[in-house]
C-alpha cells in the first residue's frame, strides 16, 4: 500500500503521469491538466499547444492575486494554480511538470483532495536529482499588508498557525495550528474547501469572475449559516486559508520555520514568498 513521505527532506516525483480535467472557477471553461514525472527539480508548466516550451515557476511570475493565484508565463496566463501546487508540495513532491490545455487549473471540489487521490493512484518515487534548497531562516521575516500580517521565525520543523476573523457569525474568528508533514497535510489541510459569501456573489459575477463556481465546489456562507453544509471540519475556512498559503509557498519551497499568518491573502503570501526568495539568494 502506498504511503506518503515522512517529511520534506528528500526529492520526490510522481510514479507516472496524472491526467485530470474539470471546470475552472473563474472562466467556467473545461480545462485539462497532465502532471508528469520529471528529473528537473522544482515545478514547471507548459501549454499543450507547445509542450516543448517549459516554464519553471518563480514568484516574479505571479499576477492579479485577488481571488486566486495567476501566473504570467511570457504573456500567457494560468489562473487558480494554488490548490494543485499545494497538493504537490504538501505531499512532498519536489519535481513535477504540469502541462495544461486551457488557461485555468480545474477547481474540482474546491479543495486539494481530488489531486491527492490522483497522486495516491500513481504513487511517488525518489528523484534521481536533488530537490531545490528550502528556505532556511537565520532571522525572522515579517510582512504586513493593511490589517494582514505574516510572520516567520527560524525553526527545525515547519509549523503553520493561521488566524482569520470575519464579520459573519458562521465563521467569526478561527485559529488552526499544525506541524506540517505530508501525512498531516493530507489529513488536516487537503480536504478543506474554498469558501465564499452569498452577499458578494452577484458583484463577483458582474466582474466576470466565478463563472464556474457552484455549491458543489465551494462552501457558501449567508452570514449566520452555511448554504451547503456539512463542513468537513468545524474550522474548515481557516484550514483552507493555510492550504492557499502552502500552494503559494511552492514558488520558493516550504521554509524551515514557524509561520504565523493573520487574515492571509494571495497577495500577502506572494510578498512573503518574495521575502523568502531573498533568503535563498
Amino acid at each position: 500500500m502506498f504511503s506518503f513521505p515522512e517529511d520534506y527532506e528528500q526529492g520526490w516525483t510522481l510514479g507516472s503521469e496524472i491526467k485530470k480535467d474539470g471546470v475552472g472557477l473563474h472562466t467556467g471553461i473545461k480545462c485539462e491538466v497532465i502532471i508528469k514525472p520529471t528529473e528537473l527539480s522544482g515545478f514547471h508548466f507548459s501549454f499543450s499547444e507547445d509542450v516543448n516550451k517549459v516554464f519553471s515557476i518563480d514568484v516574479s511570475q505571479v499576477r492579479n492575486t485577488t481571488l486566486c493565484t495567476t501566473l504570467d508565463l511570457n504573456g500567457k496566463k494560468i489562473s487558480t494554480v494554488e490548490h494543485l501546487l499545494a497538493a504537490l508540495i504538501g505531499v512532498g513532491v519536489t519535481h513535477a511538470h504540469i502541462e495544461i490545455a486551457g488557461n485555468e487549473i480545474p477547481l474540482l471540489d474546491g479543495s486539494a483532495l481530488g489531486w491527492i487521490e490522483e497522486i495516491k493512484k500513481v504513487g511517488m518515487v525518489h528523484s534521481t536529482t536533488s530537490p531545490k534548497p528550502r528556505p532556511d531562516l537565520t532571522s525572522p521575516v515579517f510582512v504586513t499588508k493593511g490589517e494582514s500580517v505574516i510572520f516567520a521565525k527560524p525553526s527545525t520543523k515547519l509549523k503553520l498557525i493561521g488566524l482569520i476573523d470575519f464579520p459573519y457569525k458562521a465563521i467569526g474568528q478561527q485559529m488552526f495550528s499544525i506541524e506540517l508533514t505530508p501525512n498531516n497535510f493530507v489529513k488536516e489541510i487537503a480536504p478543506a474547501r474554498t469558501f465564499g459569501f452569498l452577499d458578494q456573489l452577484e458583484e463577483l459575477k458582474q466582474a466576470g469572475l466565478i463563472k464556474g463556481g457552484g455549491l458543489e465546489n465551494a462552501l457558501v456562507c449567508n452570514g449566520d449559516a452555511w448554504v451547503n453544509p456539512p463542513l468537513r471540519f468545524q474550522n474548515e475556512p481557516v484550514r483552507h486559508k493555510l492550504l492557499d498559503l502552502i500552494g503559494d509557498l511552492a514558488f520558493v519551497g516550504l521554509p524551515r520555520a514557524q509561520v504565523f499568518v493573520y487574515k492571509g491573502s494571495h497577495s500577502l503570501h506572494t510578498e512573503f514568498a518574495a521575502s523568502l526568495k531573498k533568503v535563498l539568494t
